[in-house]
Order: C-alpha cells, then structure tokens, then sequence
C-alpha cells in the first residue's frame, strides 16, 4: 500500500495536466500551489449552504506579486463579486466585496515572501463589515445591511470572476500558496479569530473546512505539504 503522501504527490501531478474530478479531504498540513500565470487554472470549491445573513471567511497566502492579485472569489448568479477578497496594488490596499459592494483597507504591511493571515466578517443585520490582517483587527466598514447573500454560488481559488465562474483575467490571477480556508455562517469571536490566526486549536469551518474540502482543481495546481520555517 503507498503512503497518503505519495497518493497526494501522485494526485497533484496529474492536476498539473488536466482537470481533477471533485474530491473530500482533510488537507491539514497541506497547501495549493498556483505555479503559473494563466486565466485558467484554479481550484473550485463547494458547498451545501447557500444563504448567508452573517459569514466568517479566514485564508493564508503566500506571494511575491506585485500587482492586482484574487485572494477568494465567491459569486452568484445575481452577483459576480457575492465575496471577494482583493489585493489592489496601485493603490496598496486590500479590498473586501460584499455584492459588488467595496469596501478598502489601506496602510496594511502586505509583504511579499511570507505566510498572510486575512479573516473578514460581515453581519447583515448592522451592515457592520471587518477584516483582521494577521491578527490585527482593523477597522469596521459598513455596507449591505439588512441584505442576504442567497443563491447557488461559485467559489474559486485562484482566479477573479468577473462573470459567474468565469470571466478570468490572467493579470488578476494568484500566484503562490494558499492553505488553511475556512468560512463559517457566523461571526466568530475575536479570541477564535486569534487561535486561526496563530494556528492553534479552533472549531472548523462549517461552510468551507480545510480539514474536510470538497474541492475540485483545473489546471496546473499542486497540492502539496505546507512549507513551514523550521524553529
């Protein structure tokens, strides 16, 4: 019998050539590399819930783009941009998207070359948005109160939907890792957005679980071990 992490390797491989049919799996320790610009390739995600009053999205990257780069692209047929986490570099700032509504947070130390903890949350019933940026709360934007985010939804990794699962520009795709995506139907507290952030014991996604993904990657995209620096 082959060890899991060969059945990983093997599997990521064959990605890199063609279209990998959908699978559940727990990807602790693991990561997707987007090695190679393109306007295809990306990693698509699902999900059975498909109406959101409140959400908690939290993801890790790694890159060393220096220009407008897609960090998570959600939509829905009434909406091209239902969630969308968006680095803009002209104007050094990370965008948060909640029905084609933006909101910008600037002054942010988006450094290339290293791991990037980003968690939003929105709550409709205050319009009250908020993203944490490596643990750091920053501050709350209003937009879409008294909306839901309803509908069957698209979410991609990788590349920006400009349409409902397509309309992908190769300028705005990401290149690097990601790891560790979650997204909750609630707002979690601080303390929990904490133990994401430092990697310590947190309860799971229970709309996007890194430890339980249904996931289906197109194109060139590996999966492999997270890379991690040695203490």
């Amino acid at each position: 019998m082959q060890p899991p992490d060969f059945k990983m390797k093997v599997l990521g491989l064959l990605c890199l050539l063609t279209t990998c049919s959908a699978v559940i799996q727990d990807l602790s320790g693991k990561m997707f590399t987007f090695p190679q610009q393109s306007n295809t390739a990306h990693v698509r995600l699902t999900t059975n819930i498909q109406a959101f009053t409140t959400f908690t999205l939290c993801h890790r990257s790694f890159t060393d783009l220096r220009r407008d780069h897609i960090l998570f692209s959600m939509s829905t047929s009434s909406s091209a941009n239902t969630i969308l986490i968006f680095w803009d570099e002209a104007n050094k700032e990370m965008e948060a998207h909640i029905k084609d509504i933006r909101a910008e947070y600037q002054g942010l130390d988006y450094k290339p070359n290293m791991w990037h903890s980003i968690c939003t949350t929105w709550d409709s019933s205050t319009g009250l948005l908020q993203m944490w940026f490596n643990g750091q709360f920053l501050i709350r934007k209003y937009t879409n109160a008294g909306s839901t985010i309803r509908g069957s939804s698209i979410i991609i990794l990788g590349q920006e939907q400009d349409s409902h699962g397509g309309g992908f520009d190769s300028k705005q795709c990401f290149l690097g890792m990601m790891s560790d995506v979650h997204m909750w139907n609630y707002i979690l507290s601080p303390c929990e957005i904490h133990n994401y952030v430092d990697d310590r014991n947190f309860t799971p996604g229970n709309v996007l679980s890194w430890k339980s993904l249904d996931f289906q990657i197109n194109g060139k995209v590996l999966t492999e071990d997270k890379i991690t620096v040695c203490s």
